[in-house]
């Protein structure tokens, strides 16, 4: 009972960065995932923020001048945990992807096209890929092709 007290008092675990949260969750995600911070790099209109986490997974977080998360890109041997990526994206994905007849295909490539969430994942057994990204959270002048 003590132990379940104490433990009721610890601080939560910081939420991961996730679509539409703001560029200081980019450093929650290194803690929480034990992930090493790769680098930063700029680009014209957004700023990437890529990380590593065990086993191998590397997570891209792309950043709008104004300091919003736009989008999230992924590859790994592992699919990430979409419901921390998507934020509170992931309710509409899944309610999207509800709607979609699944299939060894769409195990190998899926694809969620909303108004203003686009998901695309790709991939088979320890060679997975994907990006996320939310349309009118894009910078100006910032294209699709841009996120990788």
């Amino acid at each position: 009972m003590i132990g379940l007290t104490a433990a009721s008092a610890l601080p939560a675990l910081p939420a991961l960065a996730a679509l539409g949260d703001n560029v200081a969750s980019v450093s929650n995600d290194r803690l929480h995932l034990h992930a090493q911070l790769k680098g930063v790099t700029s680009s014209v209109g957004f700023t990437v923020h890529e990380i590593e986490a065990p086993p191998g997974i590397t997570i891209r977080e792309y950043i709008s001048p104004n300091g919003t998360v736009f989008a999230v890109s992924w590859t790994g041997p592992l699919k990430p945990d979409l419901s921390q990526l998507l934020g509170s994206y992931f309710s509409q994905y899944v309610s999207a992807s509800s709607s979609v007849r699944h299939s060894a295909a769409t195990r190998r490539h899926f694809e969620v096209k909303q108004p203003d969430l686009i998901v695309q994942s790709n991939g088979r057994m320890r060679a997975f890929h994907g990006r996320a990204y939310v349309p009118s959270l894009m910078p100006s002048g910032v294209t699709p092709a841009d996120i990788r």
